[in-house]
């Protein structure tokens, strides 16, 4: 028989051989991957911590700037709140529970569709829902608060609670839950210095602070509070405006957020750790959100280790959350006449 030729001869195709990764190969893949992802999760964490940070110095900076603007507007920076002395005169002797200085710097961060809500001679709980509840991003801290809208909740009216040595008061035994914006930057009040044992004299009665954004007395009309009668002037930070704190970093523990009297209604006027701080001997900064030490009037931040202030002069800087309370206190204090050596981070 004729042999057959190459044509009709059956080809025999050989699959090339698939190339695959072992079951070791894999492992050692997946253990690449995730150390690659462990040394990179922490840079992107400070990355975004770091412009959470400048974010906050930026919002520090506009507060200082609007309150530039109120006292070229009004001749004096605003208000911290209307707090009448005990047993003072009786045209100074009206109010107590009217809204804080963030409302009086509304006009001055172009907030005035929220600020025509309000009444600086009325009650801060008396005022609608929209007026109460809004809050501007630069009042709130991204590294605590970023994309939220937080709203606190105090009593108010039925049985006092009391009032502790700070003149801060405890919440009501019974009355109506009034909701309230919350903020995370306070007014610098000052240090202890005058007081906090029950004296007229006392650092949270009107006219007392050491600070800048202070408590007043109200001048009266009629039962209610029309306009500041203390006020604290350029001329009146004597000890220079880039040694004096302006607005600063509110310490809200961690576990605190949104509850009374820890993280109060930013607008409240009654409760003086709402809107504002202390530093000094006594008040030292809090080190950190879960810091069980520091108290209600304490300064202090989320950031790692700083606390960012704004100055009278309207600069911003860091603090250490180590700084001694001595020098807190003359940064505290606008007239004491101490020299600051300055511990900046």
């Amino acid at each position: 028989m004729p042999r057959s030729s190459p044509v009709d001869r059956p080809v025999a195709h050989r699959l090339p051989k698939q190339a695959g990764f072992t079951l070791i190969e894999l492992l050692v893949v997946i253990s690449i991957i995730g150390i690659l992802v462990g040394l990179l999760l922490p840079a992107v964490q400070s990355a975004r911590e770091a412009a959470r940070r400048m974010s906050c110095q930026n919002n520090l900076k506009q507060l200082a700037l609007a309150g530039h603007l109120h006292h070229g507007a009004e001749g004096c920076f605003p208000a911290g709140r209307y707090e009448p002395r005990p047993e003072g005169a009786p045209m100074f002797d009206c109010g107590g529970e009217e809204p804080t200085w963030l409302v009086r710097l509304l006009p001055y961060l172009e907030q005035n569709n929220h600020f025509q809500y309000w009444d600086l001679s009325k009650k801060w709980f008396d005022h609608p829902a929209i007026a109460r509840e809004t809050i501007a991003d630069v009042f709130l801290c991204p590294s605590r608060r970023a994309g939220t809208s937080p709203v606190g909740t105090r009593k108010v009216g039925g049985t006092p609670g009391g009032t502790l040595p700070c003149g801060c008061p405890m919440p009501g035994i019974e009355g109506a839950d009034v909701t309230g914006a919350l903020c995370d930057y306070g007014g610098n009040h000052g240090d202890l210095s005058p007081g906090s044992i029950g004296k007229s004299t006392d650092f949270y009665y009107g006219g007392n602070g050491t600070g800048v954004i202070i408590s007043v007395r109200p001048n009266c009309d009629a039962g209610r509070p029309r306009s500041p009668y203390d006020r604290v002037r350029m001329a009146s930070v004597r000890d220079g405006t880039s040694m004096t704190f302006f607005f600063g970093e509110k310490h809200v523990p961690l576990n605190k957020l949104d509850v009374f009297p820890e993280d109060s209604p930013a607008y409240d006027g009654d409760h003086l750790p709402a809107s504002c701080r202390l530093a000094g001997p006594g008040v030292r900064l809090a080190q950190g959100p879960t810091d069980s030490l520091a108290n209600w009037l304490s300064f202090g931040s989320w950031h790692s280790g700083i606390v960012n202030f704004a100055m009278v002069d309207g600069s911003v800087r860091a603090f250490s959350v180590t700084t001694d309370t001595r020098t807190l206190g003359a940064l505290a204090n606008r007239k004491d006449a101490t020299v600051v050596q300055m511990e900046l981070d």
